[in-house]
């Protein structure tokens, strides 16, 4: 299926020319039908070149601007109307600014009433206005909706509009801006978009806002599907939220896949961004919100919304400014994550930055490490060192690297190694599974949750504290030494934690140390007794006390290798 818009002045016969081409009645409202002018957006279909292709009828009275760019802002192809009686006229030119503004680059101009005037002057100026704009030169044609005349020369330009449009990526994720919302009875809530890429189908969990939703049912020109592809016009039956929770300018997205945000840099198409008032209404798809401008530089902004919008790089959308009607700039979306602009001076440096070709590797610069899959979602291409899950900026990978080795080897020697987490944190890194490859090809290696040299161990004093303690649960396995005495060996809670991950002992409580092999002989022991037994049983059969005992039952109990029965007692397991 194709998609096209319809755009131009009130009453030049846009609705009139969408009812010769499809024979249906594009105009949805009885008010629309009794005023006889398109209030809100209208839709129709037909088959032009082998092909479906649906029609976006949009008001043109200066008084429904707002639903017009809801319609314009998603489509992918323009029909441009003006009539031949009357020609060029301000609705002509404000909805040839939004065109422009979104950055409409596929049209054609249709010369409506070619049968009350000479459709000659009214297609040389409107050609000469359009060639001004994003639309660049155009084909036209002279049609009458009341005689019909010209109607099968538009079919076949149609066609060649049609025919000259990219190919949909139907594999993409899913953002189908939402342009209307209603109630079907013993359905619910269905609600209507272009969807410009990806694929939705039956059955399909999408997110809506804060919720998800999922797909009941799909149609597509007045018939059910089971699965509808970009680019189509499509109804959406959903399961899951009610009708007063939707309305025009909501999204369905694909989950997980979209990041919204109430704050975007993006480079102007128009107005100088200094010479843009402070407070506009920026359009996005079929969204229509507030916003604040924050100049970074002459052709660069910062948009602040109060709604938060789905939005990639490269995204497309135009200011709005309601007190003066007029539309001053268009826009170019470069970044939907910038940084905070705390310092003075902070705006003109951004502006400066955002000047720079390569929008993902400015990206990947100021964060150091990306998630390898952000960068899609960001809509960027993947860029910098792939590491791992993520892609690190060389620089920044190569000083972790060298940093890394200087505080390994600048430890004070008290464990054997560096804790991962600690490792990390001095690091700067932003997750625990950048280390281990970080690590790679430095000498240094992650041996029981520590980062050291290969073939280090625990310095000589750790050792000697060590052989101490070793010595004493050779006598008594389960008589845990005090707190006083590890502090007197020098044993604090560092190396006591190293030697837990080497293997060398094993940690039942804060500061309550046993053997390695504590685990094994303690269930050994207790296998001996009358099942079930007390917690005073177990404490004498291992020769032990209540401040080793409670805690290492528990040890137990958690990795099922013992088993509370309720009542006080316990009993081994298989």
């Amino acid at each position: 299926m194709r998609v096209i818009v319809t755009a131009g002045h009130v009453d030049h016969g846009k609705s009139t020319l969408v009812r010769r081409l499809t024979g249906m009645e594009p105009d949805r409202w009885a008010e629309e039908r009794r005023r006889g002018l398109t209030i809100d957006l209208g839709f129709a279909w037909t088959r032009i070149g082998g092909e479906d292709v649906a029609f976006v009828d949009v008001p043109g009275h200066e008084r429904f601007v707002p639903n017009m760019l809801a319609g314009a802002g998603p489509a992918p192809a323009v029909l441009f109307v003006v009539a031949a009686d009357e020609g060029w006229m301000p609705q002509s030119a404000e909805h040839l600014a939004a065109l422009d503004a979104f950055g409409a680059d596929r049209g054609l101009l249709v010369v409506t009433k070619a049968d009350r005037a000479d459709p000659a002057a009214a297609t040389a100026v409107a050609l000469r206005e359009i060639a001004a704009t994003s639309l660049g030169a155009v084909p036209s044609v002279a049609v009458s909706g009341t005689t019909g005349a010209g109607l099968d020369e538009l079919r076949a330009a149609i066609g060649e509009l049609t025919a000259g449009l990219p190919p949909p990526d139907t594999g993409a994720d899913v953002r189908l801006w939402i342009d209307r919302a209603f109630t079907v009875s013993g359905a619910g809530t269905v609600v209507t978009g272009t969807l410009s890429a990806g694929a939705i189908a039956v059955g399909d969990a999408l997110g809506l806002g804060d919720a998800r939703v999922k797909v009941r049912g799909l149609q597509a020109l007045g018939e059910p599907r089971d699965r509808v592809e970009a680019v189509a016009r499509v109804a959406v039956n959903l399961r899951g939220i009610p009708r007063a929770d939707v309305r025009r300018g909501d999204v369905l997205l694909t989950p997980g896949r979209w990041r919204t945000t109430t704050e975007f840099d993006v480079r102007l198409r128009g107005a100088a961004a200094p010479d843009l008032h402070r407070y506009l209404v920026v359009h996005l798809g079929t969204a229509a919100v507030p916003v604040r401008v924050r100049p970074l530089g002459t052709d660069t902004a910062r948009l602040a919304t109060t709604t938060a919008l789905p939005l990639r790089v490269g995204d497309r959308g135009l200011l709005r400014d309601p007190g003066e009607h007029r539309i001053p700039a268009g826009f170019d979306v470069l970044d939907v994550q910038p940084p905070p602009l705390a310092r003075r001076g902070a705006a003109r440096a951004r502006g400066r930055e955002l000047a720079g070709p390569d929008l993902a590797w400015t990206y990947l610069r100021r964060n150091g490490f990306v998630p390898a899959g952000d960068f899609a979602v960001l809509g960027l291409p993947e860029t910098g060192e792939r590491v791992g899950d993520w892609c690190a900026d060389p620089e920044r990978f190569a000083a972790v690297r060298a940093e890394a080795a200087a505080i390994v080897g600048a430890w004070d020697g008290t464990a054997a190694g560096v804790p991962v987490e600690a490792l990390r944190q001095r690091l700067g890194l932003p997750a625990a599974d950048l280390v281990v490859p970080m690590l790679a090809g430095t000498g240094l290696e992650v041996t029981g949750g520590l980062v050291r040299r290969p073939g280090a161990g625990l310095t000589p004093a750790v050792e000697k504290a060590l052989e101490k303690v070793a010595k004493q649960l050779a006598e008594h396995p389960f008589r845990a030494p005090e707190a006083d005495e590890l502090r007197a060996l020098g044993l604090g809670r560092r190396e006591l934690a190293a030697a837990v991950r080497l293997g060398r002992l094993t940690a039942v409580a804060e500061g309550v140390v046993l053997g390695p092999d504590a685990d094994e002989r303690a269930v050994a022991e207790l296998r001996r007794l009358p099942q079930p037994f007390t917690v005073s049983a177990a404490r004498k059969a291992l020769d032990s006390t209540r401040r080793v005992m409670i805690p290492l039952l528990e040890r137990l109990d958690a990795a099922g290798r013992t088993e509370p029965l309720g009542d006080g007692t316990r009993r081994t397991t298989a």
